[in-house]
């Protein structure tokens, strides 16, 4: 839970603005950040996948799933899978088609597009890290 949640905010506040602060240009910078996102996706994702499993190991019963833990961590899932297998796989798509996103006009309907599901993006991941605070919250009064 802390490896995704540290990824996650690293990524949020350290890399991506990083990115389009330091590189020389934009289309540069979203494709460093896409690349780090899908990474980080998969990793957490796979981290979700360990501690469900470590909590049914544990406990050997699904209705440790349902308690608050485990259910923001079921949506952490589903909202990282939604992340990457629908909003950035649109995304990646636009931005082919767009060729550049810098040099796009902004009354092009592909920007339009795009710029909506980046805030979408945005959005699930505020999900993401907010249910991963919500979870660590609930494991520490479970240990209490």
């Amino acid at each position: 839970m802390g490896l995704w949640l540290g990824s996650d905010v690293f990524l949020s506040f350290i890399v991506a603005p990083g990115a389009f602060h330091m590189l020389a240009t934009r289309d540069q910078a979203g494709i460093m950040v896409g690349f780090a996102l899908t990474r980080m996706h998969i990793g957490g994702i796979i981290c979700g996948v360990i501690f469900l499993v470590a909590r049914l190991a544990r406990t050997r019963s699904f209705a440790n799933l349902v308690t608050p833990a485990g259910l923001c961590v079921l949506v952490m899932i589903a909202a990282t899978l939604i992340s990457q297998l629908a909003v950035s796989a649109k995304m990646a798509a636009l931005r082919t088609q767009m060729g550049s996103i810098q040099a796009t006009n902004a009354d092009n309907p592909l920007l339009s597009e795009f710029s909506r599901l980046h805030s979408i993006s945005v959005s699930l991941e505020s999900v993401v890290l907010l249910a991963g605070v919500a979870a660590m919250f609930s494991l520490v009064r479970e240990a209490a």
